[in-house]
């Protein structure tokens, strides 16, 4: 009996053995994942920094009637490009050609009264040298002559308002500009102050208007003091049509104060807008050339793998993957900067590894293995 239950026992050992045996042997025989790679380098890293932004015009007015009356000419085409000084709107004259005409008769018929006053005030300070008049009669004169001088300057004082009136019934341009469409048509009836008849707004150049962090005031302080020539490139604009505005602008001013509420400030940029494409209220995204004098390493972004918020690659050294940690930077298209975890010469995996775990066998892609070994003497 204690013999049969020995050999049972020895029997049962053999069998974990011999299967111990065939796992290890499994694990030894898990074939190597093909991996196409990238070897590791550093380099000069240009990109752009984005922001979204908006069209503005430098100079944009509402233009509002400064006398009343009806509309008697529009001298330009809705959405026309006008000259500072050019007529833009007519309202009917008669009444202040009327008016102007009266006050410059009122004051003809003054200066008269006072030239006449002033003779008879010159006439009697002579009689009263020689005790011929009473002293009362002198002192009327004299007192008619102030009255007259007053009436000949409230006279004047009238001719330049109703001028000013005269004057106002034309509407010019206040510069260059880009004039909206219409708000009133030919026979309305329009009123000081009140009527918007029109928006015209400066087109060339144009502002480009954008939010940055406060965090980078002092990076766009520097670059607001930057000498740039006039092909410099720093500051591009990228069109609703993703399409890039032909022509680069400059930073022309950081608002005066930060935006307490989303901890941002407001940027500027001006552009040249001669084919007067840019237009106010456009959006577009604001490029900003981030040239790092210092090299930087940059890898395919495909190589990187995303755990509970790390990021990994997969170094590939003696035929098996290791997984290390990395810390990434901005991303260049499909490259991405990283700032740590990485030295230049490493080889990373860059395809299959959705398959890979850490220290996971390999096998370089044969069409890269030769340039891998002739980059990496060994390996």
């Amino acid at each position: 009996m204690k013999n049969k239950i020995y050999l049972l026992g020895f029997a049962i050992i053999i069998t974990f053995a011999i299967t111990s045996c065939n796992s290890k042997s499994a694990q030894l025989k898990i074939p190597a994942t093909p991996v196409d790679v990238y070897i590791v380098k550093s380099e000069q890293a240009i990109y752009y920094d984005v922001y979204p932004a908006s069209v503005t015009s430098l100079n944009q007015v509402e233009i509002k009637p400064e006398v009343s009356g009806y509309l008697t000419d529009i001298y330009f085409t809705d959405g026309q490009h006008v000259n500072k000084g050019a007529k833009l709107y007519a309202i009917d004259q008669q009444q202040y050609k009327a008016a102007y005409e009266q006050a410059i008769a009122d004051l003809n018929a003054a200066k008269a009264n006072l030239l006449k006053a002033q003779q008879d005030a010159d006439r009697y300070n002579d009689l009263a040298k020689e005790d011929a008049i009473a002293r009362q009669v002198l002192e009327h004169s004299e007192t008619d002559l102030q009255s007259a001088k007053m009436q000949v300057a409230a006279a004047e004082n009238n001719v330049k308002a109703v001028q000013t009136n005269l004057r106002n019934s034309i509407i010019y341009a206040a510069y260059d500009g880009t004039i909206g469409i219409s708000q009133v048509k030919l026979g309305s009836a329009v009123s000081t102050g009140q009527t918007s008849l029109n928006t015209l707004s400066s087109d060339n150049p144009i502002a480009v208007d954008f939010n940055i962090d406060e965090k980078l005031i002092n990076k766009f302080t520097e670059l607001l003091h930057k000498k740039t020539g006039t092909n410099d490139s720093t500051f591009t604009i990228v069109l609703p049509d993703q399409t890039i505005y032909p022509y680069p602008g400059h930073l022309i001013l950081l608002d005066r104060a930060v935006d307490p509420q989303t901890g941002t400030i407001r940027t500027r940029l001006i552009f040249p807008n001669s084919n007067y494409l840019l237009k106010p209220g456009l959006t577009c995204d604001v490029r900003v050339l981030n040239n790092n004098d210092s090299s930087s390493i940059i890898i395919p972004y495909k190589a990187v793998t995303e755990q509970m918020g790390e990021y990994f690659v997969f170094v590939v050294n003696q035929n098996k993957v290791i997984q290390t940690n990395v810390s990434l930077g901005e991303q260049i298209n499909e490259m991405v900067i990283v700032k740590s975890g990485l030295t230049p010469g490493e080889i990373i995996a860059t395809e299959g590894i959705q398959k890979l775990r850490d220290n996971s066998p390999v096998i370089i892609i044969p069409t890269h293995a030769k340039q891998v070994a002739q980059a990496v003497p060994g390996k």
